[in-house]
């Protein structure tokens, strides 16, 4: 009877732990499929047929030339094309997506005064960027052009030689955000 009830618990063990296993491998299963379909390249927007691209020298043609900014701006833009796309890059004229632009502006003025003085200057940048849908030349959301533009603040005391150093990483990192979320993103 001891050996009867033993059998009968260790079968009920058995079955309980095969329930177990299967609720959590199914628990896991339904999670990754949730977050797996979830996940859609931070809400870049790409039309299937499209699969390579080009950028091409972001020109600087403001009134004020950091000449740091054209070659990292558009280095930067390439890398997080490949980075955040299935896009490959290319550099023949067959590109399905080409991409271009031009600094317009890089001017400052005062932002901040404080006791008659000026305490905040303000950098701003603008990008007009370009988009031509080589597959598709005719369609307005992927032909066009869009000017992006950001502020940058630095203390006035500094000139702007002197601040551009410390501006540099963040102008060329928000600049690029700005231009990749116009050509890729629904909003």
């Amino acid at each position: 009877m001891i050996l009867k009830s033993k059998r009968i618990h260790a079968a009920i063990g058995n079955r309980q732990s095969a329930i177990s296993k299967f609720l959590i491998s199914g628990c896991l299963l339904f999670i990754v499929l949730l977050f797996g379909g979830c996940y859609s390249f931070k809400d870049v927007s790409i039309p299937p047929e499209v699969k390579t691209f080009r950028v091409n020298y972001i020109e600087n043609k403001a009134r004020y030339v950091n000449p740091q900014l054209s070659p990292q701006i558009t280095d930067k833009l390439r890398q997080k094309i490949v980075n955040q796309t299935r896009l490959s890059p290319v550099q023949t004229d067959n590109a399905h997506y080409e991409i271009g632009g031009k600094i317009t502006e890089y001017n400052v003025s005062t932002s901040g005064i404080s006791g008659q003085q000026a305490s905040i200057s303000r950098l701003t940048v603008a990008i007009e960027v370009e988009l031509k849908n080589n597959l598709n030349p005719e369609d307005p959301k992927t032909n066009f052009k869009a000017s992006v533009s950001r502020n940058f603040d630095f203390d006035a005391n500094l000139a702007l030689a002197q601040a551009e150093p410390q501006l540099n990483e963040s102008i060329i990192k928000n600049m690029v955000d700005e231009v990749f979320n116009r050509i890729f993103s629904n909003w």
